[in-house]
């Protein structure tokens, strides 16, 4: 594929604080309909403040979402969750959380990570079409056992988290056909490479996939021989018959995330956590959460109080 531009990753505070991450996109140089269907991507690198000392505590506390799916992808710590479906979950690191958020979700997130200790990964937004914004939501948790390495090639080895790895038929059997555990509503492969210094690999971008851009989060190398170092991001020409992808580390290696869908093409109106079609959705969304009606669906218990969950 033909590289169209390699640039610096922006920052972004989406914490209301001093606290910042790296923003790969939507960034002035990439724009949001140039990265459709991806909402945005953050790389967030931290230490924690300790493990919260009662189960109700979250350090990110509770906040609405509507209209579009969020992958939480931790490289190191301790990933912890709790949502408006009930669910309340910690999973070991390199490990993923994902929520489609349809018609609502609350959620809170944080506080297992021992203090001290490094707390690093990506939140991914990802948008989805508007036939399926006001679905029931969903919920998945994968430790790492659920997202096994794959040797792609001697000193290259790759996590899936969604969609295809790869352009291979859908019905091969060899480990690189599988699919990620990432059910987002949207079609698209998302996949975290790390090359070994010196290190090398083709791969092959699945068709239909029209968006391509390669995110370089550590090391530097080559990316279909345009140099990118830390924090930069390669944006490919996917709408092209040819799907080849070659990957070469640097003397320091190289590690990245490949972001790759299928355009939606639709309007998007977006206020904060919620993204929508319309104004109008976005209102009719800020009636509900002022009259208490959010989420719609949810559990019939006071999910942010663990001691208010049924016994089993």
């Amino acid at each position: 594929m033909r590289v169209i531009r390699v640039v610096s990753a922006g920052t972004s505070h989406p914490f209301g604080d001093e606290r910042s991450v790296n923003e790969a996109f939507p960034t002035r140089s990439i724009p949001q309909a140039e990265a459709d269907p991806f909402l945005l991507a953050h790389q967030f690198s931290m230490e924690s403040e300790g493990v919260a000392q009662h189960e109700d505590d979250f350090p990110i506390d509770w906040h609405p979402h509507r209209g579009f799916d969020i992958c939480s992808y931790f490289k190191t710590g301790i990933g912890r969750h709790g949502d408006s479906l009930g669910n309340r979950e910690t999973f070991a690191t390199p490990g993923m959380q994902w929520v489609s958020c349809g018609s609502g979700v609350e959620h809170a997130e944080g506080g297992a990570t021992p203090e001290g200790q490094a707390m690093s990964g990506f939140q991914l937004w990802i948008n989805v079409p508007s036939a399926v914004k006001m679905a029931d939501p969903r919920y998945g948790t994968h430790p790492t056992t659920d997202l096994p390495l794959i040797e792609l090639a001697p000193g290259v080895t790759a996590r899936l988290l969604a969609g295809k790895l790869d352009d291979e038929p859908e019905e091969a059997t060899a480990p690189a056909a599988r699919r990620g555990p990432f059910e987002t509503a949207a079609k698209v492969t998302l996949v975290d490479f790390e090359l070994a210094p010196g290190a090398s690999v083709h791969h092959s971008v699945p068709r239909g996939l029209r968006t391509a851009l390669l995110y370089v989060y550590e090391g530097e190398g080559t990316v279909n021989g345009a140099g990118a170092g830390t924090q930069t991001v390669v944006q490919l020409d996917a709408r092209a018959a040819e799907r080849g992808l070659e990957l070469a580390g640097g003397v320091a290696g190289l590690s990245a995330m490949l972001f790759a869908g299928e355009p939606l093409g639709e309007p998007i109106a977006s206020h904060g956590p919620i993204v929508m079609n319309t104004q109008q959705e976005i209102a009719q969304c800020f009636d509900e959460l002022r009259a208490g009606r959010f989420p719609p669906v949810r559990v019939p218990w006071d999910y942010k109080r663990e001691a208010a969950r049924p016994k089993e």
